[in-house]
């Protein structure tokens, strides 16, 4: 029997949720995604040394605000490891809007035209990219916007059930719910245990995906954030899964049999009328976890994009 790794590959397209090009050429996955926190673990990789060097240079011809050449040098450099990495991939790779940016849907709209406008310059197309933003009702909105500007869209850090409604009526391209900070919070919420089944975020995702495929969204679902391979297992058969590369190794090593999960409906029912703004921000401030974990996931991931960015300005 082959191992769990290659079985899941047969119903659900991995994705190697590093931004480390020796892991993705192990793990050979569909395509790759990329946040400021695996870009600020990236930049520490001695062969990534050349990439950081090219991205402030490019950086000084572009202005001489300092302030400006750091924003252009991050840019840059995710741009530049993005179209390394899809040297190793067949599909795509995900390059996130700066986390700052989330409740600016004009900014968060700019900063996503200047990255597919940095890949597009080196020879990207933008049907390889797609762009991560929060999923705040500001981020959902700029990525409505982006889409029928073909450019698709990977709405990330979404905890509930509003988030990825709102996601699926913009028509976005892919959603990234976060099994495994839901199951953080949870545990240290209640101080309960789950197992892989009672798994609140595998029970969130399985939702999700149940909903979207009886009302015919075409919205992907890709699972994101796992703690152990039981969660992966159990949601086995959704349309993708982002995993680290410690857990793509685990599967890699185990032989048992691997059974799917989540299945597509075969009856498609009218949709529901859309949620609105208020409604949107009601859901939220009704559901603790997801509120609590998009606002810190935000501040981590502003937090390391400072971290980079220091780094860099230390260059310039």
């Amino acid at each position: 029997m082959s191992n769990k790794l290659s079985q899941l590959k047969e119903f659900t397209t991995i994705v190697a949720d590093t931004g480390d090009i020796t892991a993705i050429k192990d793990y050979l996955p569909q395509d790759a995604t990329t946040n400021p926190s695996l870009m600020l673990k990236a930049a520490q990789i001695p062969e990534y040394a050349p990439f950081l060097d090219q991205a402030v240079a490019w950086a000084k011809t572009q202005s001489n605000d300092k302030d400006q050449q750091v924003l252009d040098a991050g840019d840059k450099l995710a741009v530049i490891v993005g179209t390394e990495i899809l040297k190793y991939v067949p599909g795509r790779i995900s390059t996130e809007v700066d986390a700052r940016l989330s409740f600016d849907k004009e900014a968060t709209l700019a900063k996503a035209r200047k990255l597919i406008a940095l890949y597009e310059e080196a020879g990207v197309s933008r049907d390889r990219v797609l762009i991560k933003a929060a999923s705040t009702w500001e981020g959902i909105k700029a990525a409505e916007e982006l889409e029928k500007e073909g450019i698709n869209c990977n709405l990330t850090l979404l905890f509930s059930f509003a988030q990825a409604q709102a996601c699926a009526e913009a028509g976005v391209y892919l959603i990234s719910p976060f099994v495994g900070r839901i199951l953080d919070w949870y545990k240290k919420s209640t101080g309960q245990e789950y197992t892989a089944e009672t798994d609140p975020g595998v029970v969130s995702v399985t939702e999700i995906y149940n909903y979207y495929k009886q009302h015919g969204y075409n919205t992907v679902v890709m699972g994101a954030s796992f703690r152990n391979i039981g969660e992966i297992e159990q949601l086995a058969g959704c349309d993708r899964l982002t995993i680290s590369p410690n857990l793509l190794e685990e599967l890699k090593k185990d032989e048992g049999k691997l059974e799917r999960k989540l299945t597509p409906a075969s009856d498609i029912k009218a949709a529901p009328a859309a949620i609105t703004e208020a409604e949107f921000r009601w859901a939220m401030n009704e559901d603790a976890m997801a509120t609590e974990k998009l606002s810190e996931g935000i501040r981590n991931f502003a937090a390391d994009q400072r971290k980079l960015e220091e780094t860099l300005r230390s260059m310039l």
